[in-house]
């Protein structure tokens, strides 16, 4: 299977992030160490750009890819999320690369905190978590990559779910229309023996009838058969 186009662009977007916090943390130690951090700040300007047109790009693929249901609801919610990451670490390294004392461990801890949390004023003042204490750059996307592919595997496993149910509920609408069916033939072989029935009542009615009248003019023929010969017989 070919990989999604979104997920690769997202990848890229996220290795520039990267870059641009390992940049600037190359500029601070020069700071720090006296040196000339010109050329450093030209490239980080050009790469948060970049950065910039790049979540627009993934903003708006998103945007079409939901409102064509080229992806499911869940996957769109899973990868707004995404962006919405994309876009706080946007804001962190812009609000970094203006702060020129940003300490470069500080940086390091604002990627791998996903963002500004609710009710902390300074988001430079995060703690890393021990989960990525002591791991460089690479290491850390291995890790998120390693996230994102379990994630993907449980929406896997949550879509064949789905879709063995929506079978089953296939199945069964199915079975049912084949009940109803055979409902509506019973039903109507019902009626059509009721209507023979009503029919051959009527014809033994009147079979009966006609018999009886036929019963009839035999006795009154032959009393007249027997009158005649009465009449007609000599007497002695």
């Amino acid at each position: 299977m070919a990989p999604d186009p979104w997920l690769l662009m997202y990848d890229s977007t996220c290795h520039i992030a990267q870059e641009i916090a390992e940049k600037i943390q190359e500029r601070n130690r020069c700071q720090r160490n006296g040196e000339n951090s010109t050329k450093l700040n030209v490239t980080i300007r050009s790469l948060l750009q970049n950065l910039k047109v790049k979540i627009d790009q993934l903003k708006d693929l998103l945007l079409r890819a939901i409102s064509t249901r080229q992806i499911t609801q869940l996957e769109g919610d899973r990868r707004q999320n995404l962006v919405d990451d994309l876009l706080t670490r946007q804001r962190q390294l812009q609000a970094s690369y203006k702060n020129d004392g940003t300490e470069p461990d500080v940086i390091r801890s604002s990627l791998m905190t996903g963002g500004v949390k609710r009710g902390v004023t300074n988001p430079w003042l995060l703690e890393e978590t021990e989960e990525t204490s002591g791991l460089g750059f690479n290491e850390i996307r291995q890790q998120q990559q390693r996230i994102i592919q379990e994630q993907d595997a449980g929406l896997d496993a949550l879509s064949s779910v789905l879709s063995r149910q929506k079978q089953m509920g296939q199945e069964i609408g199915n079975e049912l229309e084949e009940q109803n069916e055979i409902i509506d033939d019973l039903t109507n072989l019902v009626a059509n023996t009721d209507d023979k029935l009503r029919s051959q009542t009527r014809h033994v009615k009147m079979v009966d009838k006609k018999s009886t009248s036929c019963g009839m003019l035999v006795v009154i023929v032959l009393l007249l058969i027997a009158i005649a010969v009465v009449a007609v017989w000599p007497t002695h």
